[in-house]
């Protein structure tokens, strides 16, 4: 019964929380975030309280003057610089220093939080001798905007209907931190009385509750401790051992190429060649794909109306095979494979 009660209250704490967050916006009103305009491959914000080193980093590791991102406690907009890593283009963020409350408003708060929740990967920068507390406390602010760290998307298929007047639930595992009862409470107070609900994993009340709001954003993140050269050894290694961290010093230039190696591998990316027929492939100018993309994807990557007049493509991978095979729209990608794809007219 408490556990029951308890995922009501958080259902009620979840839906005010997201009203607040995201009050409705005139027509034509400008946006939350900061006017940055999406580009490269991919983008990665950084993140982290005032005077960690997320300025110093930006100059570092791109092509952004010194001058510019020299604010390291007075960066009051957003700054874009650009990673050059294998051929691809990674835009980098260096956001405002985050302040307790920021989920609140404080601080340009709401801004920066919006602006990370465009971000493909985030780059917690915390300060190696007050690492512990600065976690904490922009973990506990992230989560409450309603970005994931480092989670996937619960396994959760959820279906709204317009007539019936029933919920139709299924639960393909068994259930440990939640029940049916409480799931179908919490689909009651948000009035959602017409849905089919299948549940593929034991899940709790909050990540079903996730789920039903349906814009929480479930971002991978990199968690960079600056400044590793002010602690002892012992600690630094510890630190150096935990999940998804990465220890680093912008002062001393320490570990800095492993972290843009790191970033590459976090962002789950592969580069495809073109090819055109009789023609070398464009080595020069690879295009960055998703791990798990498809032919398709390709194509539409390059222009969206290839797709509807697609034929078929020569794929070749040095993975799998030494030469080109013919491959369809459904065939994914690997890192480094070469395509040559055949359209009508053409």
């Amino acid at each position: 019964a408490t556990e029951y009660h308890l995922g009501l209250l958080k259902a009620k704490l979840a839906r005010y929380r997201a009203q607040l967050l995201e009050p409705p916006t005139k027509s034509g009103g400008p946006g939350t975030g900061f006017d940055v305009q999406k580009s490269g491959d991919a983008r990665v914000a950084l993140i982290g309280f005032p005077s960690v080193g997320k300025s110093t980093l930006l100059s570092k590791v791109t092509h952004t003057s010194s001058e510019t991102a020299a604010y390291e406690f007075t960066t009051l907009t957003a700054i874009p610089g650009v990673i050059e890593y294998k051929g691809a283009r990674i835009q980098l963020l260096d956001l405002p220093g985050i302040v307790e409350g920021a989920s609140q408003g404080r601080g340009r708060g709401r801004q920066v939080v919006s602006t990370a929740k465009t971000a493909d990967l985030i780059l917690m920068m915390l300060d190696a001798t007050k690492s512990e507390e600065q976690r904490r406390l922009l973990e506990i602010e992230l989560d409450a905007v309603g970005i994931r760290l480092n989670k996937q998307r619960p396994d959760v298929v959820f279906k709204r209907k317009t007539t019936g007047g029933i919920v139709q639930f299924t639960a393909t595992v068994k259930l440990t931190k939640t029940d049916e009862k409480t799931v179908r409470t919490i689909l009651a107070s948000y009035k959602l009385h017409n849905c089919d609900v299948m549940i593929r994993e034991d899940i709790t009340t909050d990540e079903f509750i996730d789920v039903l709001i349906g814009t929480r954003k479930y971002i991978p993140c990199l968690y960079v401790y600056n400044k590793i050269d002010a602690i002892s050894l012992e600690a630094m290694d510890r630190l150096a051992h935990e999940d998804h961290t990465i220890v680093i010093s912008c002062e001393m230039d320490l570990n800095l190429g492993y972290l843009i190696d790191r970033i590459w591998a976090d962002l789950n990316l592969v580069k495809v060649y073109t090819k055109k027929r009789g023609a070398h492939p464009d080595l020069a100018d690879p295009i960055c794909m998703r791990k798990g993309s498809t032919i398709e994807d390709v194509c539409s990557g390059i222009h969206r109306s290839l797709a509807a007049n697609f034929r078929y493509a020569l794929g070749k991978s040095s993975k799998f095979a030494p030469h080109a095979q013919k491959v369809g729209l459904g065939h994914l990608v690997h890192d480094e494979d070469v395509v040559s794809s055949m359209f009508d007219g053409y």
